[in-house]
């Protein structure tokens, strides 16, 4: 109810200056600059000290996988779907995965 009044406000006080049109787009600009600041206030991350300083892990990719999976399987099943429907419907991602590790060892130049 509080955001209808807002809006309200926004688009009797914009009407004063605009036309309707232009005080609609108005209130469409200013609960877009809300959400977008909420938006980022939501998904900011809180980084420990300890964290920020800490060394990166000599973990392969996939133990990092195996291990997200393990913690969180129902992000690890919705991956998998996701993953699956793209590849079910683009098979030319699934030739390039194919190609990508067979020839994996031969892309490596040699020491």
């Amino acid at each position: 109810m509080c955001v209808v009044a807002l809006s309200f406000a926004v688009y009797a006080l914009a009407d004063i200056w605009l036309s309707p049109a232009g005080a609609a787009a108005v209130v469409a600009a200013v609960f877009a600059l809300i959400a977008v600041g909420g938006a980022a206030m939501a998904t900011r991350k809180a980084v420990p000290k300890a964290a920020m300083k800490a060394k990166p892990s000599d973990e392969s990719i996939l133990d990092k996988v195996m291990g997200l999976a393990k913690e969180r399987p129902l992000v690890a099943v919705a991956a998998a779907t996701v993953a699956g429907v793209v590849l079910f419907r683009n098979p030319a991602v699934v030739a390039a995965v194919v190609t990508a590790f067979v020839s994996g060892g031969a892309a490596k130049g040699r020491k």
